[in-house]
């Protein structure tokens, strides 16, 4: 087992893979921006190294930095969180010709499964069914409206190179294809250098539901169930939830064996997982996630198995040392990813916490690294922490949840715990009636 893992990550995510180490006597080193240097997890590391200045690209994006500080501290392995360099293969190489492990897959998988377009032909070759889509890169306008004709409108023009919404533009018509796809490049060059983009059948009315998977590289591959991750805000998950209230037993049985089975096939090692568009009762592969989610603690609720210490025995050479029959799963866990931004209009609301008061009691599970006196820095993301729960059956969880949001205080800031509090009652998400451009409606005031 390591001696000490290097936490290259901020937030909730870095003080939740320091809990694990700490429960398996690893020791902990923190990097951390300087905007970030009085943040929980770097209090409560074993060591802290400062590797630069507040803008991202300087400090938790600087590969020399995060390697040099593996280096100087004598860590054994780098545990990348999510985000950031989660899923940067070049990473991943240089950690490993620095006689450190990363915490993850192969270099060679997540390039793989980083391209979109050939995330999506190996996927495809593995059994996996992929949403309808064209033959290739897109060239230019041209060949974007042959594929798009060829495919039937709506269209989705989505960058080969990304996620989380960005370069992704839908067309509902040949008149609107020649702009969405100038605004889908632009934007998919700005957010990863890479302006190439492809298109997809645009699916009217579907849930995204993923699944969650671990394997040793050697064939052997578990799932802990599918999450169903539907409210969503540009693209953006909001609330997920496990298992699905869209499913049934035989739905849920064919997505978790179909996923299992290509990513032995693939020899896939670590936790991964593998995301889904559902609608009239069939699955559409969209793309994997080759690291540890923001989600996983739904998975982890409703199986018992911490998956963050799954993911690093993996890393240490350890077997899987379980079959798919030991995994037990028990109730029903929601999530809400609670960030800085304002309720309404969503703008982000960085700033000093004035108060702050978890929720607690039986089957309350809260991630974040907040304190009353701490400040949210304006230069990362906006998520500041996620509220779990966890019932015998889903309407428990819901009465739960709808608990806990009640006791949630968090001062100073504004934050999305008040458009979670609507969520939980609204009726069509109770009665789990919902499609990914529901949330969006509802928003807007349309139900």
């Amino acid at each position: 087992m390591f001696e000490k893992v290097l936490i290259a990550n901020r937030g909730e995510i870095a003080l939740r893979i320091l809990r694990a180490c700490s429960e398996m006597g690893i020791a902990t080193v923190a990097v951390h921006s300087t905007a970030d240097e009085d943040a929980m997890h770097v209090r409560l590391a074993d060591e802290s190294v400062c590797i630069g200045p507040p803008p991202a690209a300087e400090s938790y994006l600087n590969i020399p930095a995060v390697i040099s500080a593996a280096t100087i501290t004598g860590a054994d392995a780098i545990h990348p969180g999510v985000g950031f360099l989660a899923e940067n293969a070049r990473f991943a190489e240089l950690t490993a010709e620095h006689g450190c492990v990363f915490i993850g897959p192969s270099p060679e998988h997540i390039r793989l499964m980083g391209d979109k377009i050939a995330a999506k032909k190996t996927a495809k070759e593995l059994g996996l069914p992929p949403v309808p889509g064209g033959d290739g890169p897109v060239k230019d306008e041209a060949d974007a409206k042959r594929q798009a004709r060829a495919i039937g409108y709506p269209v989705l023009i989505k960058a080969s190179a990304g996620g989380g919404g960005r370069g992704m533009k839908a067309a509902h018509g040949e008149n609107e294809l020649g702009a969405a796809l100038a605004l889908a490049q632009r934007e998919a060059h700005g957010a990863f250098g890479d302006a190439t983009v492809y298109l997809e059948r645009f699916l009217e009315h579907p849930r995204h539901i993923e699944v969650q998977i671990l394997g040793d590289g050697h064939g052997h591959v578990v799932h802990f169930g599918e999450r169903d991750c539907t409210p969503q805000r540009r693209h953006q998950k909001v609330v997920e939830e496990a298992p699905s209230p869209a499913l049934n037993a035989a739905e849920r049985e064919h997505l978790g064996r179909i996923s299992v089975e290509a990513m032995a096939k693939l020899g896939y090692r670590s936790l991964g997982t593998l995301e889904f568009l559902y609608q009239n009762g069939e699955f559409f592969f969209i793309e994997m996630n080759t690291r540890l989610q923001v989600e996983h603690p739904v998975s982890e609720m409703i199986t018992g198995v911490d998956l963050v210490r799954e993911q690093i025995r993996l890393a240490a050479g350890a077997p899987l040392g379980y079959a798919q029959s030991d995994i037990a799963f028990s109730g029903h866990a929601i999530e809400c990813r609670i960030n800085a931004e304002h309720p309404r209009n969503f703008t982000p609301a960085p700033g000093k916490i004035t108060e702050y008061h978890t929720p607690g009691g039986m089957g309350v599970r809260v991630e974040s690294g907040l304190y009353s006196g701490c400040r949210v820095p304006p230069y990362y993301d906006s998520l500041i922490a996620k509220l779990v729960v966890h019932g015998r059956t889903r309407n428990e969880a819901l009465m739960r949840l709808r608990r806990a949001l009640g006791e949630y205080v968090i001062g100073g800031i504004d934050t999305t715990l008040p458009l979670h509090r609507d969520i939980v009652a609204a009726p069509a998400f109770i009665d789990g009636a919902i499609d990914i451009h529901w949330l969006e409606r509802f928003v807007a005031g349309g139900g």
